[in-house]
């Protein structure tokens, strides 16, 4: 079984910074892809960044050049550095196993405001 937990969510600035963290318990980590997704009240959740076994990612064009998703095989960790906080980019945000997920973490709730 695997588990996933999300932290590093909070209350920021417009313009501000946050990194979230997702700690994975099971050695099947390494052989997924892994993606951050986000959901707003009422809407999709959405794929906000992925990152491949090998380590190639890919973003939503929302937050390119804001964004950047890392992933730490031996920590069984993935990462979510984001820039340039927006109030848009407010919503819970999810780690996934696999892209399309296959497991999901409780979520952490970002909130962009001033």
């Amino acid at each position: 079984q695997v588990q996933l937990v999300e932290s590093g969510g909070g209350l920021v600035q417009p313009g501000g910074s946050l990194r979230l963290s997702c700690a994975a318990s099971g050695s099947i980590f390494s052989i997924y892809d892994m993606g951050w997704y986000r959901q707003d009240p009422g809407k999709q959740r959405e794929l906000v960044a992925a990152v491949t076994i090998g380590g190639s990612t890919n973003y939503a064009d929302s937050v390119k050049g804001r964004f950047a998703i890392s992933r730490d095989n031996a920590k069984l960790t993935v990462y979510l550095q984001m820039n340039s906080l927006k109030p848009e980019d407010t919503a819970v945000y999810y780690c996934g196993l696999g892209v399309p997920a296959r497991y999901w973490g409780p979520g952490t709730q970002v909130t962009v405001s001033s």
